[in-house]
């Protein structure tokens, strides 16, 4: 009842300096989304094309910091720069908050944080940013923030054996409760002008204190917001419901305002949660030393700019409604098998599966193919034989003979491991196009892809068959000895703007972007998204105009592209978006 009265407190607080709240929150948007994003994006991009570097993972960090450490020493560079506008930006809001939007004492104020900001405070600041994601949606929705998360594809495997999911749900928990213990460590250092070190110390004490009260508000807070948001979207799908009734052209003008005054609604209600979580954690900390707000000042200078930037997105945002209201826009994507198979029907990469999952006609069936020991090619997934066949050998132990031999088992579905000869003659009767990746292995022959070309080139372009890796040196090489076949680059997380030799991109869906995507059209490149089981996801890479996507459920993607793009009412394209771009997305 106390987080409820609270809340009413700051809603008045807010409901007086609304426009103040969103000329400060909507500048910051606007820097991040015109600004800070680009800039990033194209200084890594940049950084990483000198080096002659497609991509930065794991699997060639050490070769970047042995054989690239300029361009090392340039992603930290990045990476520092990076953090300090995140820090400047959280500590701006907390400053113009405190200050009642006075702009002229915040920046004096800021100047002052600056001074007794350390380089070293850099490293404990990355810490605390990685420790606050679970709050960042309630606190601050920032995208600069929203890239720091696990990508899908990890969670999704953790969650499918028993002891990595309890490691998984036990590292959360642990997170969760770090995030709690330092919540207040940046309005700290920002307030009382301190290191992060010290800002990190007094957060554990105050925490000690008042953590009751503070998870109290923002669980609170949270189930106030979702449940505004629910209001909101049934609201707006009831009333597009009566407007369905009046002529198709008068409909599509209600509906255009009846989706845009949604997307307004929404906005404001994120920014609403934003500016009541910060001035919750100011008060908090403010009151601790017996201060108190100061009168709200009135800086009409940038009202007049905001205003405009919101009325030309609203604009911007009708037209696109339009468009997709009236299915101008509608893309139907390639729809792709994931390993062959569709809602668990058999054992993955096996003929069994494939003559069960072509019945549900996917544009592509993917597969994965490794070198064998005699230099031929065998399909399976993993480096190692043990899961699926119980021989703990690699591919490239045996030769193609002894692993046709071996049978595979997988969700209580038995099937023989196949070679790429036979899985092609076997999809061929099927009359079923195949999209291949190339697994490669530090094991595998120098020829690896020049025999694979030599062998299965013609009939890849004859049965216009495409190919993918995560290979880079894989993908360049293939291109250059046959630059007919359509070849992807498979990317695990988006970092970059798209910049290779590869004719498009197989992205991981939870990191894949609007602007990635639209990016590689403008070079006239395709962007499947892997691996999409969830009908929300699979709509909101329709709506961001994705070019395929690989799924282990096609008979769910099918009806999915069906429902999205189907010649429906109004009200249902409505609730479409909505499934699409969820509450708290």
């Amino acid at each position: 009842m106390k987080a409820i009265n609270e809340i009413k407190d700051f809603s008045a607080e807010f409901k007086q300096n609304w426009l103040q709240y969103l000329v400060l929150f909507t500048g910051i948007s606007v820097l991040n989304q015109f600004v800070f994003i680009p800039f990033f994006r194209y200084i890594t991009t940049f950084v990483l094309q000198k080096g002659a570097i497609p991509f930065v993972s794991l699997s060639n960090l050490e070769i970047i910091l042995t054989k690239h450490p300029f361009v090392a020493l340039a992603l930290l560079i990045e990476l520092a720069a990076l953090l300090f506008v995140i820090y400047s930006q959280f500590a701006l809001l907390i400053l113009v908050i405190k200050n009642q939007f006075d702009v002229k004492e915040s920046l004096s104020e800021y100047g002052q944080c600056l001074k007794h900001f350390r380089l070293g405070s850099l490293l404990l600041l990355a810490i605390y940013f990685l420790l606050i994601v679970p709050f960042a949606n309630i606190v601050f929705r920032t995208p600069l923030l929203a890239k720091l998360k696990i990508p899908q594809f990890i969670v999704d495997y953790m969650t499918r054996d028993s002891i990595l999911l309890t490691i998984l749900v036990v590292f959360y928990v642990v997170i969760f409760i770090f995030a709690l213990h330092f919540l207040f460590t940046l309005p700290i250092m920002v307030l009382d002008k301190t290191t992060t070190r010290e800002a990190m110390k007094k957060s554990a004490s105050l925490m000690k204190k008042s953590w009751r009260k503070v998870l109290g508000f923002f669980i609170t807070l949270g189930i106030i917001a979702i449940l505004a948001m629910v209001i909101n979207s049934v609201l707006a799908y009831l009333l597009q419901l009566l407007w369905d009734i009046f002529p198709k052209e008068l409909a599509l003008i209600l509906a255009t305002i009846n989706l845009s005054l949604f997307q307004v609604i929404s906005e404001l209600l994120l920014i609403w949660t934003s500016a009541i979580s910060l001035l919750f954690l100011i008060i908090i900390k403010i009151t601790t030393k017996e201060e108190k707000l100061p009168n709200a000042s009135h800086n009409k200078a940038i009202v007049t700019p905001i205003m405009i930037i919101w009325i030309f997105a609203i604009i911007v945002n009708g037209v696109e409604n339009v468009f997709y209201l009236t299915g101008i826009d509608d893309h139907a994507p390639v729809t792709i098998s994931h390993r062959g198979v569709n809602d668990k029907n058999g054992v993955q990469n096996t003929i069994e599966a494939l003559k069960k999952t072509a019945k549900f006609k996917p544009d592509y069936v993917e597969i994965d193919v490794h070198e064998t020991k005699d230099n031929q090619f065998i399909i399976i997934h993993d480096e190692n034989l043990k899961k699926l066949t119980g021989v703990d050998k690699e591919p490239k132990d045996l030769t193609v003979k002894q692993l046709t031999q071996l049978t595979a088992k997988e969700d209580g579905h038995r099937g023989k491991v196949v070679s790429l000869d036979q899985y092609i003659k076997a999809a061929k009767k099927l009359k079923q196009k195949l999209l291949i990746e190339i697994k490669t292995t530090q094991h595998d022959s120098k020829n690896f892809v020049a025999n694979f070309n030599k062998k299965y080139g013609q009939i890849i372009l004859r049965n216009k068959y495409q190919v993918q890796s995560l290979d880079y040196t894989a993908v360049k090489k293939m291109q250059q000895l046959n630059s007919k076949i359509p070849v992807l680059y498979i990317q695990p997380y988006n970092l970059t703007y798209p910049h290779s030799a590869a004719d498009g991109y197989s992205m991981e869906y939870s990191t894949l972007t609007s602007d990635f995507i639209w990016q590689a059209h403008l070079q006239n490149h395709v962007v499947y998204a892997w691996t999409v089981n969830n009908t929300a996801e699979m709509k909101k890479m329709m709506y961001e105009h994705v070019d395929g996507v690989i799924t282990d459920d096609v008979a769910k993607l099918n009806t999915t592209i069906e429902d999205f793009e189907g010649r429906k009412s109004y009200a249902e394209r409505l609730l479409n978006y909505m499934t699409a771009f969820p509450i708290l997305d």
